[in-house]
């Protein structure tokens, strides 16, 4: 098997995922996901895919990710993931989508307008 390379994005995060048939590693940024990540919320976001569809620790993951906060991240890191195990195996699409595991979570920042101080929030009114 070769390697797998996908893309998964969050908010401003973007990660490039590199799947191969391995012991289990995961390397985020050439760290250990547990340096990365330190927050135990996170890495199991990150390790989540791998328990859906019984692959915990069949496969090493390399990935290089930028932009965003940590959150961003991980999230976008499980998405890539995601898309790799669809790309080894389509039989788990269903079982990560029904997780909510295959879409692009779309929201973002809402600009700054001019005229504002922030996106909605206006400056104070004065009537007189």
């Amino acid at each position: 098997m070769e390697v797998i390379n996908t893309l998964g994005r969050r908010k401003t995060s973007v990660a490039r995922v590199y799947l191969s048939k391995g012991s289990g590693k995961v390397t985020v940024n050439n760290r250990d996901y547990k340096v990365a990540f330190p927050i135990s919320v996170l890495q199991s976001k990150i390790e989540q895919p791998f328990a859906l569809t019984n692959t915990v620790g069949q496969y090493d993951v390399k990935v290089n990710v930028v932009g965003g906060g940590i959150n961003g991240q991980a999230e976008a890191i499980r998405l890539g993931i995601s898309r790799a195990l669809v790309v080894i195996a389509e039989e788990n699409k269903p079982l990560l989508k029904a997780e909510g595991l295959m879409t692009r979570d779309p929201r973002m920042v809402e600009r700054k307008k001019p005229g504002q101080p922030k996106a909605r929030k206006k400056f104070q009114f004065s009537k007189r």
